[in-house]
């Protein structure tokens, strides 16, 4: 018999955690926490996973209004703000981009990120893969 959704249960979850529209980086801050803690739990409910989507769905708006590039931002500009941001080294991006010397050229600006590249860089931080295209695409 496969699990069906309890309403009750998600509920109770819903309550714990209090989701709502991320409107400071603090919050947004919180929202992260709290899906990288799903994200490590072995077997998500069926009502865990909903809350799951329903963070990422709202991190991702606050993410794409709050750090939607400007006209000084580039992808790699992007990168490393989300890299500061999560207090990551260069090496720790090894089997999203490829090399270090991969990820030296990108973020030295020598080279764009590719669309597989993009795409894996949006699914890590949990924004729109755009941010990542090249500036003229």
């Amino acid at each position: 018999m496969s699990p069906t959704f309890n309403p009750d249960k998600y509920q109770e979850l819903l309550c714990k955690y209090q989701p709502k529209l991320i409107k400071t980086e603090a919050e947004n801050e919180r929202a992260l926490a709290i899906v990288e803690e799903l994200m490590h739990r072995p077997n998500l409910s069926l009502e865990e996973d909903e809350l799951y989507s329903l963070l990422v769905t709202l991190i991702e708006k606050f993410e794409r209004e709050y750090y939607s590039p400007g006209r000084s931002s580039t992808p790699a500009s992007i990168l490393l703000f989300l890299m500061e941001q999560r207090d990551l080294e260069a090496t720790d991006l090894i089997d999203l981009l490829g090399s270090e010397t991969t990820i030296a050229e990108i973020l030295e600006g020598k080279r764009e990120f590719n669309s597989q590249q993009s795409q894996a860089l949006g699914a890590f931080f949990q924004v729109d893969p755009a941010l990542f295209y090249p500036t003229n695409a």
